[in-house]
C-alpha cells in the first residue's frame, strides 16, 4: 500500500502562483510515476502532468504546458507541481495518484493508476 498526502492549495488571484507537494508513504518502492490530475465541479477529471518516479519523464497537459512544472525528489518521497500563471480555468480540486507498473511507464489516463491522495482545493479569482 502506498498513501498519498497532497498540501499546498489554496486561493490565489490571476497570474499568481502556487506549488503543490504530494508525499508518499508505505510501500513506495515500486512507484515507477506520479500523475496529478484535477477536477472541477461538473467535469471530468484532466490529466495535468506526470513524472516517472527517476524523474527523467515527463508529460503535460495541453491546457497547462508552459506554466506547469513538475518535478521530484526522491529523498524526500516527494513530487511537487510548480503552477505559475495561473488562470480562473485552473480552479479545481488537484489529485496525485501513484502508478505501480513494472514497465515502467508513465500514464496521462487515470485507470493505471493504484493509489490517490484525498486532493487539494485550488482557487483562481479573477
Amino acid at each position: 500500500q502506498v498513501q498519498l498526502v497532497e498540501s499546498g492549495g489554496g486561493l490565489v488571484q490571476t497570474g499568481g502562483s502556487l506549488r503543490l507537494s504530494c508525499v508518499a508513504s508505505g510501500r513506495t518502492e515500486g512507484t515507477s510515476a506520479v500523475g496529478w490530475f484535477r477536477q472541477a465541479p461538473g467535469k471530468e477529471r484532466e490529466f495535468v502532468s506526470a513524472i516517472s518516479w527517476s524523474g527523467g519523464t515527463t508529460y503535460y497537459g495541453p491546457s497547462v504546458g508552459g506554466r506547469f512544472t513538475i518535478s521530484t525528489d526522491n529523498a524526500k518521497n516527494t513530487v511537487y507541481l510548480q503552477m505559475d500563471n495561473l488562470k480562473p480555468e485552473d480552479t479545481a480540486v488537484y489529485y496525485c495518484a501513484a502508478d505501480q507498473n513494472e514497465w515502467g511507464m508513465v500514464s496521462s489516463i487515470p485507470e493505471p493508476y493504484d493509489y490517490w491522495g484525498q486532493g487539494t482545493q485550488v482557487t483562481v479569482s479573477s
